[in-house]
C-alpha cells in the first residue's frame, strides 16, 4: 500500500520544521485522537472549545506516527518525545497540505453547496462515481474551514473523482475554502431559509452560496436549481464571476439537466429524464421527491465530469439514506411493526417540508397513524417564531394528525396548530421521549425531524433501543 504523504513532502508543503525521527511516511491524517489510527499524522488543532495540543499524549498512545504542533505550544509538550512537525499555526498548516493534494491530483473534482440537500447530494456522487472510477469525498459533513481542508489533505494522489461539501452560515466562508478547491464543476441544491438568522432574506444567503463560483477552474461549470426563486440571481452571479458554462437542473422547459417524468413509491422513486441530449431511465433507491431533484444535478455533474451515464444510472437503484438524513427502520412492537424515518440530522423549512412530504408518501397499516416528531429549526434569528409557525398549514396539508413538539422555538408552532391535529408539547427531547415511546402502536409510521442541535438523535436511539430495528435503509433529507 502507497503511503498518502512521505515525511519529507509533509515537511515541504506545511513548511514545518521536523524535530526526531520522522518515519518514511504516515498513514492517513487525523485531528481527533479518539478515531485516530496508527501511523496517523495527528494535526493540534486549536477549535473555538478545545485544543488538539492538550490531547498530543492521547494520539502518541493511540499510535500517531507524527505529531503535527504549533511553535508556541513546544513548551508544554517538552516531555513527549514523538517525531513532530513544528509549524507556526496548525489549521494554516493543514490548509497547505490541502493546497499541496489538490496541486498533485488529477483527478475531476466536484463541490456542493446550498441550504438544503448538500450532504445527500455529496453521498449520491460519491456512490455512483464509484462505479465508475475511484472516489475521494468528504466524511459526514465535513464542509466549514477546517473540514474542507482536511478532506483535500486526505485526497489520494490516484483517485479519478473527489467530491466537497462546502457549507456556509455567515458571508465570506465559502470563498476562501472553494479557491482551495478548485472544482471543476459546482452544484448549488436550493436557496432556502437555512442560517436566516445571519442574514436579512433569502436574496443574502444566495450571494453568500454564489461565492462558490469563485473558485471554479477556468473552463468550469455552474449546476444550479432551475426550479428555484433564487435561479437568475444566481445565474446573474455565476456570471459575473465569469462562468461560462452554466447549466440549470429540475422540471423547468429550459432546464439542461431536465425531469421528463417521475413516479414516487414509498420506497424510492422512477425517473427519465433528458441529460443534455441523452435520455436517462433510472431507479432511485432512496424516496422522495426533494430525493429526485438531487439526483438531477448528480446526473448532470456525471456527465460533465465525463462519466459513464449508463452506469452512475445504474447506480441509483441501490442508493441509500445516511443516518438522520432520512434512514428508515423497522421497529418491532410487540403485536407487530412501526416504521421509523430519522430525520434528525438537520432541519430547515426546507427540509422539513421535504421531510413532511416524504412522511405522507409512506403508508400506514392496519390503524396506524403518520405521526411527526419535530424539534427545533436552530440559526433563523428574528424570523425564527415565524417560520415555526409557518409549519402549521404544512402539516395541515399533510396526512399527519399526530404530532410531538419539542425546543422551546416549536412552542411557536404548537400555539398554532389546529385542533384536529392532535398535538403534545414538551420543551425538549428528553421530556419528550417517554409520551413519544407509550403513544406509538403497530403499524404507525414516525418521523423524527429536527436541528441536529436539539438533540433529537437521542429520540432515535431510544425507539431503537425500546423496539429492536430491522433497518430498512431507505430514504433522505
Amino acid at each position: 500500500m502507497s503511503l498518502p504523504w512521505t515525511s519529507e513532502a509533509l515537511v515541504e508543503a506545511m513548511e514545518g520544521r521536523p524535530i526526531g525521527s520522522l518515519p518514511q511516511g504516515i498513514t492517513g491524517i487525523s485531528i481527533d485522537s479518539r478515531s485516530l489510527e496508527p501511523g496517523n499524522a495527528f494535526f493540534a488543532i486549536k477549535g473555538e472549545v478545545m485544543d488538539g495540543h492538550d490531547f498530543a499524549t492521547a494520539a502518541v498512545k493511540a499510535g500517531a506516527a507524527v505529531l503535527v504542533v504549533a511553535e508556541g505550544k513546544l513548551p508544554s509538550l517538552g516531555r513527549l518525545t514523538a517525531p513532530m512537525i513544528v509549524v507556526q499555526d496548525v489549521l494554516a498548516a493543514l490548509e497547505k497540505l490541502g493546497v499541496a493534494a489538490r496541486a498533485r491530483s488529477k483527478a475531476k473534482i466536484i463541490a456542493v453547496t446550498g441550504s438544503a440537500g448538500k450532504t445527500t447530494t455529496k453521498e449520491a456522487l460519491r456512490h455512483v462515481l464509484s462505479a465508475v472510477g475511484k472516489v475521494h469525498a468528504s466524511a459526514q459533513s465535513f464542509n466549514n474551514h477546517w473540514g474542507v481542508p482536511l478532506t483535500l489533505a486526505r485526497m489520494p494522489q490516484d483517485c479519478d473523482y473527489a467530491i466537497f461539501e462546502i457549507g456556509m452560515n455567515h458571508p465570506d466562508e465559502i470563498r476562501p475554502l472553494v479557491k482551495m478547491v478548485r472544482p471543476h464543476v459546482v452544484i448549488v441544491t436550493i436557496i432556502a431559509a437555512a442560517h436566516l438568522g445571519f442574514f436579512k432574506n433569502l436574496d443574502e444567503i444566495a450571494k453568500a452560496k454564489a461565492e462558490i463560483f469563485e473558485g471554479l477552474e477556468p473552463g468550469g461549470a455552474a449546476v444550479l436549481n432551475r426550479d428555484d426563486q433564487r435561479w437568475k440571481l444566481l445565474e446573474k452571479m455565476a456570471k459575473e464571476a465569469g462562468v461560462e458554462h452554466i447549466f440549470g437542473f429540475g422540471e423547468n422547459a429550459r432546464s439542461t439537466f431536465r425531469l421528463a417524468n417521475c413516479e414516487l413509491h414509498p420506497d424510492h422513486s422512477d425517473i427519465t429524464a433528458k441529460i443534455g441530449k441523452q435520455d436517462v431511465a433510472a431507479r432511485i433507491g432512496a424516496p422522495g421527491r426533494h430525493m429526485v431533484q438531487n439526483v438531477l444535478a448528480v446526473l448532470g455533474a456525471a456527465k460533465l465530469v465525463g462519466a459513464d451515464l449508463e452506469k452512475v444510472a445504474a447506480a441509483l437503484a441501490d442508493l441509500a439514506a445516511e443516518r438522520g438524513r432520512g434512514r428508515r427502520h423497522v421497529l418491532h412492537h410487540p403485536n407487530g411493526s412501526i416504521t421509523l424515518i430519522d430525520e434528525s440530522y438537520n432541519a430547515n423549512p426546507a427540509s422539513m417540508a421535504a421531510a413532511m412530504a416524504l412522511l405522507n408518501a409512506t403508508p400506514v397499516s392496519g390503524e396506524g397513524r403518520r405521526i411527526a416528531v419535530l424539534g427545533d429549526m436552530l440559526e433563523l434569528g428574528s424570523h425564527s417564531a415565524k417560520l415555526h409557525a409557518a409549519l402549521a398549514e404544512l402539516i395541515v396539508g399533510t396526512g399527519t394528525r399526530n404530532v410531538f413538539l419539542g425546543g422551546p422555538e416549536m412552542q411557536a408552532l404548537a400555539e398554532v396548530l389546529p385542533a384536529d391535529v392532535q398535538t403534545e408539547y414538551r420543551s425538549g427531547a428528553d421530556e419528550l421521549k417517554p409520551i413519544v415511546i407509550s403513544a406509538l402502536r403497530p403499524g404507525d409510521v414516525v418521523m423524527v425531524k429536527s436541528s441536529k442541535g436539539i438533540g433529537f438523535s437521542k429520540l432515535v436511539e431510544a425507539l431503537l433501543g425500546k423496539f429492536p430495528a430491522e433497518a430498512a435503509n431507505i430514504g433522505p433529507t
